[in-house]
Parts: structure tokens; sequence; C-alpha cells
């Protein structure tokens, strides 16, 4: 199968659901590049921010920052570090799916679709338990209650999901496959989408060559 003809696959996902870990294993079984954390260099490039600042502000909003950010973008001199950053990372997204590639979050499902390139969209979640058992594997500091915790990442992720897209994470409808990965564990959740890409891309070769 030529790589070429693979679309570009974007990752939603709830917080501990195994984003990056099904990324990394779609991209090995694929051959295609995955982008997560990695393209903060780029876009701190594009937008003058700090890496750390697009760590933290580059997938996830609070409500009152939102609020704030609707106040105050009615002033006109007013560039929320939000909205900035989320233009550089626009930009750096349309400019990685010029060839195949798996992106992570940042609302690239719906960047994409609006700029009429064709994707693949995956929304992973899981149940609360299997949430938390990585929760707990990913935080380091101990006093950190990973309920809490968890609960916040998922509300960040959320409001700024709806800033940007003016949209609900999640729905089904945005995406061509949601994946239970609390059932079906990380290596059998890989699995199952690679067939499945790998299957319509070779549908679609039949097609073109018929």
């Amino acid at each position: 199968m030529n790589t070429n003809n693979l679309p570009v696959i974007t990752i939603s996902r709830k917080y501990g659901a195994g984003g990056s870990t099904i990324a990394k294993g779609l991209s090995e079984k694929l051959s295609i590049p995955w982008y997560d954390r990695e393209f903060t260099s780029l876009i701190s490039k594009n937008s003058g921010y700090s890496e750390a600042e697009i760590m933290t502000e580059g997938e996830e909003m609070s409500i009152t920052t939102k609020f704030l950010d609707g106040l105050l973008n009615n002033v006109a001199a007013y560039v929320s570090s939000h909205d900035a950053i989320f233009k550089a990372q626009k930009e750096s997204i349309i400019e990685m799916a010029k060839s195949p590639c798996i992106i992570v979050g940042r609302c690239a499902n719906v960047i994409l679709r609006s700029e009429g390139i064709k994707t693949f969209d995956i929304f992973l979640y899981a149940d609360k338990e299997t949430r938390l058992k990585r929760a707990l594997e990913l935080i380091k500091d101990p006093k950190v209650d990973a309920l809490k915790y968890l609960e916040h990442k998922d509300m960040l992720r959320e409001t700024y999901y709806n800033r940007y897209t003016k949209r609900k994470l999640g729905l089904y409808e945005d995406y061509n496959i949601c994946l239970d990965t609390g059932r079906t564990g990380y290596s059998k959740a890989i699995e199952i989408l690679a067939y499945i890409i790998q299957n319509d891309c070779r549908e679609e070769e039949e097609d073109s060559e018929a």
C-alpha cells in the first residue's frame, strides 16, 4: 500500500484514554509520522510564544479565561495569548497535513475539515477507572489528587475545544470512529484502527484503478 494515499489522521481524546500511545503505535503500523508535543518548537517560531507557554495554553482553557477572552476580544487592541497560539497552531497543522501524518488534539479535525483536507478522525475515550489508572502513571507529584486532576484536565480541554470550534468535544458525528480504549486496550485499539484505515485506503485505490 502506498503511504502517500493514506489520509491525515487526527486523534481527539479524553484525558488518560491513551492518545499519544495509540498515535505512536499507529505511526509504526502505517509508517507515517505522528505529532503531539513534538511540534511545539515550530509553533513557538510561528507565534513568538515560548514552548512552555504553548504546552500550557495550546490545548487547554479554563471557563474563566474563555469568558474574559470573549469579553476583551471586543477591544480592538486586545489579542489573547490563547488566540495567538491557536492561530500559529492552525498554520502549523495545515502545513503538516500536506502529507500523511497523525496529529493529536488541538482541534485538528475541525481545522482540516474547514480547509477541505482529507482526514480520518478518531475520538478515544474510556471509563473513569481506566483513565484514572493512566493518570496515576502520568502524574509525577504523589500529593496531587488524581481524580480531581483528571476531571480538571477534561474540563480544560473541553472548554478549549468549544472556544475554537463552537462544538462539544466527543460528538460522534465529528469523527469517523469513536473507540473505547478501556474495553479494547491500547494494543487492540491500534490493530483495529490500522485495519480500518488501511482497508479504506485499499478500497479507494481499487476504485481509482477500476
